[in-house]
C-alpha cells in the first residue's frame, strides 16, 4: 500500500497527517520539495500558491520542472497534474492578497516565497502557525541548516533584511525560521538542489512534527 511505511512509522498518529490542512506559499526550489515530502508522507490536503511559470533554469532544483510539458507552463497548474489532490491557486502573493485571503481554515502556513516584504507581513500576521524559510541560494552544505529564532540568524543577508524590517515594525515575538549558517559562496543566485531541497524537506519535517504535536486538528 502507498502509505504502509508511513503508517508503520507514525502509527495511530497517521490519521492526523491525513486530516491536516496546509497552505504552501511558493513552489520553487524549496517549496516543491516540501510539497513532495508532505504528499508522499500522507498530507495531501494542500493548497499551493504561486504565480510563476517553469523555465529551463528551474530544472537544476525544482520538483516537476523536468517532467513532460513543464517548461512554459504555470507551476501550480502543472504540479496539480503530478499531485492531483492539491488545490492550485495561480496568483502573486501581495499585500492585498495577504490582507484579504482567509487563512483561518488552514492548520499551518508554509512560507517558501522569496519576496522579503511579503515574508515580513506573513510573519507579523500569522507567526503562530507559520513555518518560514530564509535564504537557501548560494550555498552547498546542507549540514549548516538550522531551525532557530529569526533574531539569532547570521551569515545570511536575506535573513538580515527580514530581521531589520521586523525590528522597524517593532515585532519582538520569538519566531523560528529555517536558516543556513553557511556563508554565501557567490554573488549571483547560484543554487544547489542539495541545499534548496534540504530546506524544503526540513520544512516538511517541521510541519509534520507540528501536526503530530497538535491535540486535535480541524
Amino acid at each position: 500500500m502507498k502509505y504502509s511505511r508511513s503508517k508503520t512509522l507514525f502509527g495511530s498518529d497517521f490519521e492526523k497527517l491525513q486530516n491536516a490542512k496546509i497552505i504552501l506559499l511558493g513552489v520553487g526550489g524549496v517549496g516543491s520539495f516540501a510539497l513532495d515530502g508532505l504528499y508522499r508522507t500522507g498530507v495531501t490536503n494542500i493548497t499551493i500558491v504561486d504565480y510563476d511559470i517553469y523555465e529551463e533554469s528551474n530544472q537544476n532544483r525544482q520538483m516537476g520542472s523536468e517532467t513532460p510539458g513543464a517548461i512554459g507552463s504555470v507551476k501550480v497548474d502543472h504540479l496539480k497534474t503530478l499531485y492531483p489532490n492539491v488545490t492550485a491557486i495561480n496568483t502573486k502573493i501581495t499585500q492585498e492578497w495577504i490582507d484579504t485571503f482567509d487563512m483561518s481554515e488552514y492548520d499551518f502556513i508554509l512560507d517558501a516565497i522569496d519576496d522579503i516584504p511579503m515574508k515580513v507581513e506573513l510573519i507579523k500576521k500569522y507567526h503562530k502557525k507559520l513555518i518560514s524559510t530564509t535564504g537557501s541560494a548560494k550555498r552547498f552544505d546542507p549540514t549548516k541548516i538550522e531551525y532557530i529564532n529569526i533574531f539569532k540568524t547570521y551569515n545570511d543577508p536575506f535573513a538580515r533584511k527580514i530581521r531589520d524590517m521586523l525590528k522597524k515594525d517593532r515585532f519582538r515575538k520569538s519566531f523560528k525560521v529555517i536558516f543556513s549558517s553557511e556563508n554565501p559562496n557567490c554573488k549571483e543566485l547560484g543554487s544547489f538542489v542539495g541545499v534548496t531541497g534540504a530546506f524544503g524537506l526540513t520544512m516538511c519535517s517541521i510541519a509534520i512534527q507540528k501536526i503530530l504535536s497538535e491535540k486535535q486538528l480541524k
